[in-house]
């Protein structure tokens, strides 16, 4: 990396500069590898419990690997195709539907609907997640977003709106008239399924 640079680098030897070295379980050729195979798999499965899964892999190592695609995911990541459809939006909240707990997630979109960025904004209990406008909005301002798309799972298998649902998406879409970044989509996910207020013409 030094001589040439990163870009010079394979996906499996910058995954070694990640990892740094192995352990007495497994050598740092082999954690790669593993890692690299999830990577092509699913990139959505990239989470810390499936990392802490990989033979060889110290929780540090794990969390380092995270914080490392979390910064390029937040600040460097441009995505040239724009995200149109519901099956593109869905793909990029796979990962929501088998979590434990209830995960916010909002989507920053520029002007040609395509990701900025797309951040965990709350995580909530077994039951319920909350947000607050201000939480919502704050990094779409910095991105310079022209339209967001927000997303949350139930953990209930119930993808039907709640009561606090409608709520909170009626505060975000008037918050986001006001700020001049529309809200585009509120989507929850189930394991099986999903709910989207934009479909149901409830924006």
């Amino acid at each position: 990396m030094q001589r040439k640079g990163a870009h010079a680098l394979s996906d499996f030897e910058l995954l070694e500069v990640m990892i740094g070295s192995g352990n007495g379980h497994a050598d740092v050729g082999s954690i790669s590898r593993q890692l690299l195979r999830i990577l092509r798999q699913d990139p959505g499965q990239l989470t810390l419990e499936s990392l802490v899964g990989v033979h060889g892999i110290s929780i540090a190592q794990a969390c380092k690997v995270l914080a490392g695609f979390e910064i390029a995911r937040r600040h460097l990541v441009r995505d040239a195709l724009p995200i149109r459809t519901q099956e593109e939006i869905l793909g990029r909240l796979a990962n929501l539907r088998n979590k434990q707990q209830e995960h916010f997630v909002c989507l920053s979109l520029d002007g040609g609907q395509r990701l900025l960025a797309q951040r965990t904004v709350t995580i909530g209990t077994l039951e319920a997640v909350l947000a607050h406008p201000r939480e919502v909005f704050a990094d779409p301002i910095v991105d310079r977003a022209a339209s967001i798309i927000i997303a949350h799972n139930h953990t209930s298998n119930d993808a039907e709106p709640s009561e606090k649902d409608v709520i909170l998406t009626q505060q975000l879409s008037a918050a986001g008239q006001l700020l001049g970044i529309p809200l585009r989509d509120h989507i929850i996910l189930t394991r099986v399924g999903h709910f989207s207020f934009n479909q149901h013409h409830m924006l």
